[in-house]
């Protein structure tokens, strides 16, 4: 599935109604927040009546005791601004980091239960880029801009019913270049909107570069390839600039209209209502107040249309974040499957005509009519050329993939039917580039079973051979590690996802075995781990050397997806070509 799809309104408002769902649980502090926004916005418009009062009955009458009194009103009403403000604010930026917060979470809970073929099809990295981007904007939308919107909302109706209630001569003059507003809001928010989606899109694309070439350091700088990135870095960054600052100017000339046009006609609005306090029709109170609305009005016309950019980038932001949520895994949800395993799985494996198809390669199967048993603590050997099927026939077992046909059976249950927990703990996985993470050595060995005790964190490492290089690092097992693992060897890497495996005790191990890129020392030690790890296990081995093939119970060779043979090393010596070629060319062995 691709993320990247045309923006749609249906898609906006089913965004905004899923932002509407992670608001409503606050409504509380939302109803405060609309409140506080009231009261300012009330008080706000009360300063034109207290401006009024100001100038009449204070300054025009010249009674010092009246203009304490207008002084006195106008101080009551900032402090009751002033609270309002500080309540609106908190609550509302409240609001924003709170949503936001339950939003980032719903959507992580959501990515990492996504099958892998997801994140080929969509670079991970984007993603990520994505996923915070979008996210800091709509923090920054619903703890502010909506907000501010919805405040000059108020003052924009507040202060033309009070224009009118003020002065309606004048107040119909003020309403003649609405139209003009409102047109050019709707010809260039149309623009902004689709600006800000490309805009996004390419900061998205900006990130994902930095953060695949930051990962990938050592590579880089191997092939001297810094040029390189730095020009193409600086393309993207300028691609990303250059949609910016479209969007910056459709939104200035916005703004600028809608500030030009408003102000033009409070403009107008002084020189008529100048010449009529001359004529004595209206006071200078009136005048004054009239003006101050006028100004208001203009100012929240202003901000409306200045924000209305924004609040559409939160609309194409909540729509990338909509899409994300509505991603489902191509075989469906299975959390409330009634179907469980047995407390104690023996391990029995039946593959029964398995065929599978990688989505990018619909017309040639990965795995093609497969047929497979394997007993409990059993060690089975897969042995092929490389794009055998022997990495998928794993992927398929853990079920990151659903095959197109067959079925796969544990201890006789159909696998399918399966809840996907239920069916993973069977299987502990030590892949042939292991997965290290961001944090000390016990905690990636305790990854397997988080609620691991020390003693058996450092027994498991005894076992993998892995205790004695642990125990000469600076903090032992509270070192921490870097991105991956960095600053351990590959014999080391190996020996923690072994030792990770062992702690998980589970019945099936699936091994891609990683002796094959190791120099003798390490792969020595990880040979004298495999006894201790294998024992009362049902094992699959995707087989790099001679020596994993000798101990294995049995071998299976598999080409093009499909079981061509099946049987120990001697007899697959003397029946199978391919294994003889294999033995010959692969695993260096020596016995013809």
């Amino acid at each position: 599935m691709d993320i990247r799809r045309p923006t749609i309104n249906t898609r906006h408002r089913k965004a905004l109604k899923l932002v509407y769902e992670f608001i409503s649980p606050y409504r509380r502090a939302v109803a405060g927040a609309l409140v506080a926004l009231v009261i300012t916005a009330g008080i706000t418009l009360s300063l034109g009546q207290g401006l009024r009062i100001l100038v009449d009955q204070g300054l025009a009458t010249e009674s010092p005791a009246n203009l304490a009194r207008a002084i006195g009103l106008f101080f009551v009403l900032v402090l009751g601004l002033a609270f309002g403000s500080f309540a609106r604010f908190y609550l509302v930026s409240w609001i924003g980091e709170r949503v936001v917060a339950d939003i980032r979470k719903r959507v992580f809970n959501h990515l990492i239960d996504l099958h892998p073929g997801f994140f080929e099809e969509n670079r991970a990295l984007e993603i990520q880029s994505r996923f915070t981007a979008d996210t800091t904007v709509l923090q920054s939308v619903i703890g502010s801009t909506v907000s501010i919107a919805l405040r000059n909302a108020l003052m924009l109706v507040g202060g033309l019913i009070l224009l009118f209630v003020t002065n309606p001569k004048l107040a119909s003059i003020i309403l003649l270049g609405f139209p003009l507003v409102i047109a050019p809001i709707l010809f260039f928010g149309r623009r902004v909107r689709q600006l800000s989606r490309l805009s996004q899109d390419r900061v998205a694309d900006v990130g994902s570069y930095v953060g695949e070439s930051l990962t990938q350091i050592k590579t880089v700088q191997a092939f001297n390839h810094q040029s390189q990135d730095r020009q193409y870095f600086g393309e993207v960054s300028e691609g990303a600039f250059d949609i910016a600052r479209a969007r910056i100017r459709q939104r200035a000339w916005l703004t600028t209209l809608a500030i030009s046009l408003v102000m033009g006609a409070v403009g107008i609005v002084i020189w008529i209502g100048g010449l009529d306090v001359i004529e004595g029709r209206i006071s200078p109170g009136e005048l004054a107040a009239f003006v101050f609305y006028s100004l208001l009005v203009g100012v929240a016309a202003g901000a409306i249309s200045e924000v209305i950019g924004e609040v559409q980038r939160a609309a194409g932001s909540a729509a990338r974040l909509f899409e994300l949520l509505q991603t489902r895994p191509e075989f469906g949800e299975r959390g409330k499957s009634t179907t469980r395993l047995p407390e104690r799985v023996s391990g029995r494996i039946e593959i029964d005509h398995l065929r599978f198809c990688y989505p990018s390669r619909p017309e040639t199967p990965a795995l093609d009519d497969l047929c497979l048993t394997v007993e409990p603590g059993e060690t089975l050997a897969l042995v092929g050329p490389s794009g055998a099927g022997k990495s998928t026939l794993f992927d398929l077992l853990l079920h990151f993939y659903s095959p197109q046909a067959g079925s796969i059976r544990i201890d006789g249950i159909d696998s399918s039917t399966l809840e996907l927990a239920d069916l993973r703990r069977c299987f502990a996985l030590v892949p042939q580039n292991p997965a290290l993470f961001n944090g000390s050595v016990a905690d990636n060995i305790r990854y397997a079973r988080p609620d691991a005790s020390e003693t058996e964190v450092e027994q498991v490492a005894r076992v993998a051979h892995a205790h004695e290089f642990i125990h000469r690092l600076p903090e032992g097992y509270d070192t921490r590690l870097g991105d991956n693992g960095l600053g351990l060897s590959g014999g080391q890497k190996q020996r923690l996802a072994l030792a990770r495996a062992l702690l998980a005790d589970a019945p099936i191990l699936l091994l891609d075995e990683a002796t094959s890129a190791l120099d003798a020392e390490s792969e020595h030690l990880i040979q004298q781990a495999m006894p201790a790890l294998t024992r009362d296990r049902t094992t699959l081995v995707i087989a790099h050397r001679l020596a994993t093939v000798r101990d294995a119970d049995r071998i299976a060779v598999l080409e093009d997806g499909r079981l061509l043979a099946i049987g120990n090393h001697q007899k697959l010596m003397e029946t199978s070509p391919l294994y003889q070629r294999l033995a010959r060319l692969q695993f260096r062995d020596q016995q013809s």
